[in-house]
């Protein structure tokens, strides 16, 4: 799944507020706020594309995320390695690894990661 910018935001106070009524998105956003048109389309538009969903109380609406975090950018990171390292992992970890300028105690939790995922594949 691949969103506009403005739903992507929508998202992120989303997975932050966990489920919230449009005055609470509202109240997340800073200055300048969109309009409750605006969020509300954008609301919409996530709602048809199934990325979120809500529960009515009265005339008001609940909205809550349908897909996590974690699995939204999972994809949208292996589209990114796919188009821009022929999906090669390796390729983006070196180049992620080297073009940045991670702190020694960052790659030694980087070093931390790597050697847990291979103890877990073993």
């Amino acid at each position: 799944m691949k969103l506009p910018e403005k739903e992507e935001q929508v998202m992120s106070y989303l997975w932050k507020l966990k489920k919230a009524f449009m005055k609470d998105l509202m109240e997340a956003y800073p200055e300048p706020k969109p309009s409750p048109s605006t969020l509300a389309t954008n609301l919409k538009r996530l709602q048809q594309k199934e990325a979120v969903d809500f529960k009515t109380y009265g005339s008001v609406r609940e909205y809550y995320p349908l897909i996590s975090r974690d699995e939204y950018f999972s994809g949208k990171i292996k589209g990114f390695i796919n188009k821009f390292f022929d999906g090669s992992k390796l390729e983006f970890a070196s180049f992620f690894t080297s073009e940045t300028d991670l702190s020694e105690e960052e790659i030694l939790e980087l070093k931390k990661i790597l050697d847990e995922k291979l103890k877990s594949q073993k």
